[in-house]
C-alpha cells in the first residue's frame, strides 16, 4: 500500500526530497512565501528539525556551516527579495570555500513573474556568477527532478551551492509524488600513470612539500594521507583555514599557508622543488597573491590533485594533473612504494623546528596579550573541540597559536567573511552537542550577526563566545596606516557594553582585562555547563601578532617621506 502514488503538493515534495536525502537539519527565516513548506515541515518535526533564525545571512552561514561538518549539503530556506538578498553571504561563502550547499527561495507567483511584483527577483541573473546552478521549479511534478539534481550538483566535482526558487502558487499544486532516491557522489580515482609520476618526482625531489586543503575529507582518507606523509618523510602544510586536515602537534606539520603567513615557511615554499598540492585550488591566498608560484607554470615542480577537471590547469599549469577525490587520491597514495627520504631529512626537521619557534608566544608588553589567550584556548580545550571565528585580524592570533588534532575542529570561512564565527558555532553545536565549540569574534565581526544569540538560548546551546574588543575594525586600520598613516576614516567602532549586551539575552557573561585573569575565566565558562561570553580588552596598539599600530604608522611615514 505505500507504493501506491499519492498527492502530494509542491511544498509537501520538498519536504520529501528533502528527508530522502537525509537532511534532518534545515536553518531558516519564516516567510509568507514558501508557507506550503513550512506547514509540510510541521508534520515532520521529529526527523527534519527547523533552526529558526534571526537574520537570512546567518541562516545561511550556518547552513553553509553545516555542510563543512557533514559533507553533504547544508540547506537554508528564505523568503523572496529581501529574504535572498541577505542569504546571499552564505551562498558565496559557500562558493568560495567549496562547501555542499542548497538555498531554497521563496519566489513570486508565475503569473506575476517578470512585472517586479513584490519583492521580485530574478535569482537566475543574481546568484548566476556565485553558485554551481541556479534554477526555478515551476511544475510541481518536477519537484523531486530538481531536488535531486540540487544534491547532485552540490556534492559533485568541486562542491558548492545550489539555488532553487519556488513559485509560492506551485508550491500549493498537487501532483503524484515521485521517488526521490538519495544521492551519493562516485569519488574519481587517480590514473595509475599519474600516481607512477608522483611517485618518480617524489625520487628525484631534495626539498618536497606536501600541501593540503579543500574540502570532501574523511576520516580514512585523512589517515591515508598521513600515512602517506609519514612513509614518506615529507614536511606538511595545510591552507589557508584547513589547518585542521592534519595534526599541528605531529613532527611532519610545519604551518598554514595563508594570511600572515610565517616569512620562513613561505621561503620554504619558493624554495621547495616539488609541491604536491592536494584539494587546495592554489588560490590568492594561499599563494600571497600569486606570488609564491609563478604563473602560468610555476619554478616548483607541480602535482596538483582535485576532483574537477575544470579547477587542474586553471591558474597554474601542474606537471602530474591528477584527477581524483581527496581519499582516492590519499588511499592510492599511501599504497604507492615509499622512497628514501634521507635526501630531504634535514628540510624536514629544520622546516618543523620553524614552526615550533613560530607558535610560541614571545613575550609582549601587553596588558591583555590575545597569543596568550590564544595558547591558553590550545592548553585547555579538548583536542576534538570545534574553534570558529569569522573575518579580521584577531583571527591571526588563532591561525597561528593554536594548534588543531582532530579532523572538523576549524570552521572559519576561507572567503573572508565577517560574521561568520557566531553562526558557525551554532550550527557546529546543534551537529555535535558533546563536542566543545569556542567562538573567536572581534568586536566589529561579532556584532554583524550576534542577533543570533537569541537562537543560542532558544536551543540552550553550550557555547564559549570570546569576543576580542579593541574599538575598531582592526583590518582595515592596518591597511588605513600602512597605506595612509595617521590618516583613519570610519573604523573606529562605537560598541556596546559587551557583558551587559550578552547577559540581556539571559547568557552570562565577563569581561577580562589582563592576561593572567583569562585562563580562570575560561575554567568557569568551561565547568559552566551553559553558554557564556567572554570580553577581552584589547588596546587598540596590539595590531596583529607582528607590530603595533604606532610601529606600523612610523615604517609607513619613513617609507613615504
Amino acid at each position: 500500500m505505500n507504493d501506491i502514488p499519492k498527492l502530494r503538493t509542491g511544498g509537501q515534495q520538498v519536504v520529501d526530497a528533502l528527508l530522502a536525502q537525509g537532511t534532518d537539519t534545515v536553518f531558516c527565516v519564516p516567510g509568507e512565501s514558501y508557507l506550503d513548506v513550512l506547514n509540510a515541515l510541521y508534520a515532520e518535526q521529529q526527523a527534519l528539525r527547523v533552526i529558526a533564525c534571526r537574520h537570512e545571512g546567518a541562516a545561511a552561514f550556518m547552513a553553509e556551516a553545516h555542510g563543512k561538518l557533514t559533507g553533504r549539503p547544508g540547506v537554508c530556506m528564505v523568503t523572496r527579495g529581501p529574504g535572498a538578498t541577505n542569504a546571499s553571504i552564505g551562498v558565496h561563502t559557500a562558493f568560495q570555500d567549496s562547501t555542499p550547499m542548497i538555498l531554497l527561495i521563496g519566489q513570486v507567483g508565475r503569473d506575476m513573474l517578470e512585472r517586479e511584483a513584490f519583492q521580485e527577483i530574478d535569482y537566475r541573473r543574481m546568484f548566476g556568477t556565485f553558485t554551481k546552478w541556479v534554477a526555478q521549479i515551476d511544475d510541481v511534478s518536477r519537484v523531486s527532478e530538481y531536488m535531486t539534481r540540487a544534491f547532485s550538483v552540490a556534492m559533485s566535482g568541486r562542491p558548492g551551492p545550489v539555488v532553487l526558487a519556488l513559485p509560492e502558487d506551485m508550491l500549493t499544486d498537487s501532483a503524484f509524488a515521485r521517488r526521490s532516491p538519495k544521492v551519493e557522489i562516485p569519488e574519481p580515482h587517480p590514473a595509475p600513470e599519474a600516481m607512477a609520476k608522483l611517485r618518480e618526482c617524489l625520487v628525484q625531489a631534495r626539498k618536497p612539500l606536501l600541501m593540503l586543503g579543500g574540502p570532501g575529507w574523511s576520516d580514512a582518507g585523512l589517515r591515508d594521507i598521513e600515512r602517506f606523509a609519514t612513509q614518506n618523510g615529507l614536511p606538511v602544510a595545510c591552507a589557508f583555514r584547513r589547518q585542521d586536515l592534519f595534526d599541528n602537534r605531529g613532527s611532519h606539520y610545519v604551518g598554514e599557508v595563508g594570511i600572515g603567513l610565517n616569512p620562513e615557511l613561505a621561503q620554504a615554499v619558493r624554495e621547495a622543488d616539488l609541491l604536491i598540492a592536494v584539494g587546495t585550488r592554489l588560490g590568492e591566498i594561499v599563494t600571497s597573491g600569486y606570488t609564491l608560484l609563478e604563473v602560468p607554470v610555476p619554478q616548483q615542480r607541480l602535482v596538483h590533485v582535485l576532483p574537477c577537471a575544470e579547477e587542474l590547469g586553471r591558474v597554474y599549469q601542474p606537471e602530474v594533473k591528477v584527477l581524483a577525490g581527496m581519499n582516492a587520491f590519499a588511499s592510492a597514495a599511501a599504497a604507492l612504494a615509499p622512497v628514501d627520504a634521507s635526501a630531504w631529512r634535514d628540510w624536514l626537521h629544520d622546516l618543523h623546528a620553524r614552526y615550533t619557534r613560530y607558535v610560541a608566544p614571545a613575550p609582549r608588553e601587553a596588558r591583555l596579550d590575545p597569543a596568550r589567550v590564544i595558547a591558553a584556548l590550545r592548553d585547555t580545550l579538548e583536542p576534538d573541540a570545534i574553534l570558529t571565528n569569522g573575518a579580521g585580524n584577531y583571527s591571526a592570533w588563532a591561525h597561528r597559536y593554536y594548534q588543531f588534532s582532530r579532523p572538523r575542529s576549524q570552521l572559519a570561512p576561507t572567503s573572508g567573511a565577517m560574521g561568520y564565527g557566531v553562526p558557525a558555532a551554532i550550527a557546529a553545536k546543534l551537529h555535535d552537542p558533546s563536542r566543545q565549540v569556542v567562538c573567536l569574534a572581534g568586536d566589529g565581526c561579532f556584532l554583524m550577526t550576534s542577533q543570533e544569540l537569541a537562537t543560542v538560548k532558544q536551543h540552550a546551546l553550550a557555547i564559549i563566545f570570546i569576543v576580542f574588543n579593541n574599538g575598531m575594525y582592526g583590518t582595515i586600520r592596518m591597511h588605513q596606516e600602512a597605506n595612509y598613516p595617521g590618516r583613519p576614516i570610519g573604523t573606529d567602532l562605537c560598541n556596546p557594553d559587551f557583558v551587559a549586551y550578552e547577559q540581556s539575552f539571559g547568557i552570562e557573561a565577563e569581561r577580562v582585562e589582563d592576561s593572567a585573569s583569562f585562563g580562570p575565566a575560561l575554567d568557569r565558562a568551561l565547568a559552566s555547563g551553559g553558554a557564556r561570553l567572554i570580553e577581552l580588552a584589547i588596546e587598540a596598539e596590539i595590531l596583529t601578532p607582528r607590530t603595533t599600530l604606532s610601529a606600523l604608522r612610523r615604517s609607513a611615514l619613513k617609507s613615504t617621506a
